[in-house]
């Protein structure tokens, strides 16, 4: 499973077709157009064998006009500022569409983390955050976990960030383990909304879960919970994948059975009859989850595509150009900034208990993600029906014009 490339210049040509539903003045577009400050560092680590190796890490703050910036720290091979930039302002549009007090930001390292030891892991990590403390912090720029990171990995950060400033600072960093001031619900709430957007929307055109036919592609913890809470509703997962293998079963998967398997053999591969993961995303189902990276669907596998569904629970997973091929062919696209929005809603919800230092039980969590994904939907679905629009273009549209109340307000320096 490997995700296609993305780029600016298709991110600006979906904006472009949500301008004219919007209040955008050209002074208001400026500052989305260009990223805030896009930061390259060199991070050289001792590693077990003695020698000095030099990483390339990145970060990229796209906006700070609703609020400080939030977004993932990825290790993932091939990682460029390019990539950085662009899912930095993925990231602002989310949070606009989520109306959270937060712009976007993206960063991380070009590594391979599955090369690598725990110990040079832990010492990227840490080089990594003392190259950017002075830039970071709960309210300048949070750190958060994305592709190739975890709450460990978080822990690390927020180790290393209090040791070069001799503070201790809980809100800079989200997705931390419980003890260290995380939330619950942090690796779940990403497929949970996904799911339950995935639902709503069905309802809303008249069709039942019950007997739906889901084809996960990206059993991680984003997919395993979307399609736990799509079973749960009725609906029937009858294929999986990973980076190593895909399951399928015409009568559905049992999602318990599936997730013992693959936490003893380290893969979905070989649970049931054995598929790759590209026939997954060509699989004859109602729905198709989107949990590995962007650019899973795209201009090579976008005619294949036989759901009538695509999810993205994941940001940027269906690619400008692929899209259009899917519109053509009646499918219905349920984009990253409605579909995955419960990843920056529990990551907003950690930094506001790191602030206040009271932290909330998983049901408290729980109910405070569902009313804001919700509401979210409820906010795009009113603007789709109003202006007769695409979901992508009405949640492109909506948040534009967030964001241009925001610049508005704050004026611009002289």
């Amino acid at each position: 499973m490997r995700a296609s490339g993305l780029n600016w210049q298709g991110l600006m040509e979906q904006l472009q077709e949500a301008l004219p539903h919007c209040e955008v003045t050209d002074q208001s577009l400026a500052y989305f157009k260009y990223p805030r400050r896009t930061v390259a560092v060199n991070l050289p680590v001792r590693m077990d064998d003695g020698r000095i190796q030099v990483f390339r890490g990145y970060r990229t703050v796209h906006s700070t006009a609703r609020g400080p910036s939030m977004g993932g720290v990825r290790f993932r091979t091939g990682l460029s500022a390019h990539e950085c930039e662009v899912l930095a302002a993925i990231m602002t549009l989310k949070a606009a569409v989520a109306d959270l007090p937060l712009g976007g930001a993206k960063g991380g390292v070009d590594v391979d983390p599955q090369t690598l030891s725990p110990h040079e892991l832990e010492g990227l990590t840490r080089r990594y955050t003392s190259e950017l403390v002075e830039l970071i912090g709960p309210s300048e720029d949070i750190l958060a976990p994305d592709v190739g990171t975890d709450a460990q990995t978080m822990a690390w950060i927020l180790d290393a960030y209090g040791e070069n400033t001799g503070s201790t600072q809980g809100g800079m960093v989200v997705g931390k383990p419980i003890p260290l001031g995380g939330s619950y619900g942090s690796k779940d709430a990403r497929g949970r909304s996904a799911a339950m957007v995935a639902a709503q929307v069905l309802e809303d055109r008249g069709e039942s879960l019950r007997g739906a036919r889901v084809a996960v592609y990206g059993f991680g913890d984003v997919g395993r919970k979307a399609a736990q809470v799509l079973a749960e509703r009725g609906a029937l997962v009858i294929a999986v994948s990973d980076q190593h293998g895909a399951s399928f079963a015409s009568g559905g998967l049992d999602l318990t059975a599936l997730s013992a398997y693959r936490e003893e053999h380290g893969s979905v591969r070989g649970f049931a009859t054995e598929i790759s993961p590209d026939e997954v995303v060509e699989l004859d189902a109602d729905i198709l989850m989107l949990a590995y990276d962007y650019g899973s669907v795209n201009a090579g596998n976008a005619y294949a595509v036989r759901a009538r569904y695509v999810v993205e629970a994941t940001n940027r997973a269906v690619l400008p150009e692929a899209e259009r091929v899917l519109r053509a062919q009646g499918v219905c696209v349920l984009p990253d900034l409605v579909a995955s929005i419960g990843g920056v809603i529990v990551n907003y919800l950690e930094w506001v208990q790191d602030a206040s230092n009271f932290f909330w039980t998983p049901a408290e969590v729980e109910r405070a993600i569902d009313l804001r994904v919700n509401a979210a939907l409820r906010d795009v679905t009113a603007f789709m029906r109003t202006r007769d629009l695409d979901m992508r273009t009405a949640a492109y549209a909506l948040a534009l014009n967030r964001l241009h109340e925001a610049a508005v307000m704050r004026g611009v320096y002289p």
